[in-house]
């Protein structure tokens, strides 16, 4: 009898202790998410103080396989993570509008124009976004996405991905990107939602589900709900956006979803 009622009060313990363990435990994660994206905002300022503005979010005319987070990863990191290239157009096969591959390693000249990378790669979740030969990439199936381009992960892994090196490490969910167009004067012309919705969607593929599953995604022409996620309601919904004059970062959370009340971001609450 008195070692049941031993057991019976560790197992009460027990059952005290898990879920605060658990708590804890996500706190830690969501002020690490948070360290990540003070650094970004750091590199960010530092690669703006180089070029005179953010680098660029949209899918350009023609380009539809690069997106927002894959330009991020190139501008702070470079095309091949060896650093950026001033003379770059953000183009996901490394070539710019004239022609010229400006990442291409071998060449010298080129190779010493870079910029140093603006993040510490040792210290980020960076990943390949596809498969590709003796490396292992976040997503097998990348849609319209250019599959030998990387990504910036958030610090919830969702997924284990095996390393060049045989290493296998917890890849987290892409991180999104938007930069602000600071002409415009309301919440739909600042930020547009496309700029990161292909890989939302290519997210949902992985997932193995359909859509809504990712409430951020626009597929379903879900402009509204994009919106109102951004919108400052300090200031009139309709026209205000968070972080009108910048740029926004969202991390889809530990439950990996983009759009739910767990997300990480640089703005809000």
């Amino acid at each position: 009898m008195e070692l049941l009622v031993v057991l019976s009060i560790i197992a009460l313990l027990v059952g005290l202790l898990i879920p605060a363990f658990t708590v804890v435990q996500r706190s830690a994660r969501e002020a690490k998410q948070q360290a990540q994206f003070t650094a970004i905002d750091l590199a960010l300022t530092a690669y703006k103080n180089d070029f005179g503005d953010y680098p660029p979010s949209e899918l350009s005319a023609g380009h539809a396989d690069y997106c927002g987070a894959q330009k991020l990863t190139e501008a702070l990191l470079g095309w091949d993570l060896l650093g950026f290239h001033p003379r770059s157009n953000f183009r996901s096969n490394g070539y710019n509008d004239d022609g010229v591959f400006v990442y291409d390693a071998d060449d010298s000249v080129l190779f010493d124009q870079r910029k140093r990378p603006y993040l510490d790669l040792a210290g980020d979740n960076v990943f390949r976004l596809g498969n590709m030969t003796n490396v292992q990439g976040l997503f097998n199936d990348t849609g319209y996405l250019a599959p030998e381009t990387y990504v910036i992960c958030d610090v919830f892994g969702f997924k284990k991905v095996k390393l060049i090196n045989g290493k296998a490490v917890n890849a987290g969910a892409p991180i999104l990107y938007y930069k602000a167009n600071e002409s415009e004067t309301s919440i739909d012309k600042i930020y547009n939602p496309f700029d990161n919705d292909i890989l939302i969607q290519v997210k949902e593929q992985a997932d193995n589900r359909g859509d809504g599953w990712h409430p951020l995604g626009v597929a379903n022409n879900n402009y509204e709900f994009f919106y109102n996620y951004i919108r400052d309601p300090k200031r009139d919904a309709r026209v205000w956006p968070y972080r009108a004059d910048s740029y926004i970062l969202i991390s889809a959370g530990a439950d990996g979803r983009y759009g739910t009340s767990d997300d990480i971001r640089n703005f809000g609450n």
